[in-house]
């Protein structure tokens, strides 16, 4: 068995554990609801376009863009122009910017 099918197993095996206490009343909706929430922390990478389109959707240059996400201009170019890609907390944040709109980080 890989271990990536271990893993699932045993994904699977705590969402059943946590379906069956939140049928028997141990724990609440929310604490259901928060246990379904972590588990769609995964990111997809993302394509250059995305990004420019991400940014362009906001109205705001490359410059602009950067000091809002709290990073450098080349770093944006870089991005734009697939000569480097976003990963960790720079990945996530364009991510939420994508799903919840520039706001959350303003």
């Amino acid at each position: 068995m890989t271990n990536n099918n271990k893993k699932s197993r045993i994904i699977q095996e705590m969402r059943e554990t946590m379906a069956g206490l939140h049928r028997s009343g141990i724990i609440t909706k929310k604490s259901m609801d928060e246990f379904q929430a972590l588990q769609n922390l995964d990111v997809a990478p993302m394509t250059p376009t995305r990004i420019k389109r991400l940014r362009t959707k906001s109205r705001l240059s490359q410059a602009v863009f950067a000091l809002t996400i709290n990073t450098s201009l080349s770093t944006i170019q870089k991005w734009e122009a697939g000569d480097k890609s976003p990963s960790g907390p720079s990945l996530k944040l364009l991510s939420l910017i994508e799903r919840k709109g520039l706001e959350v980080v303003l």
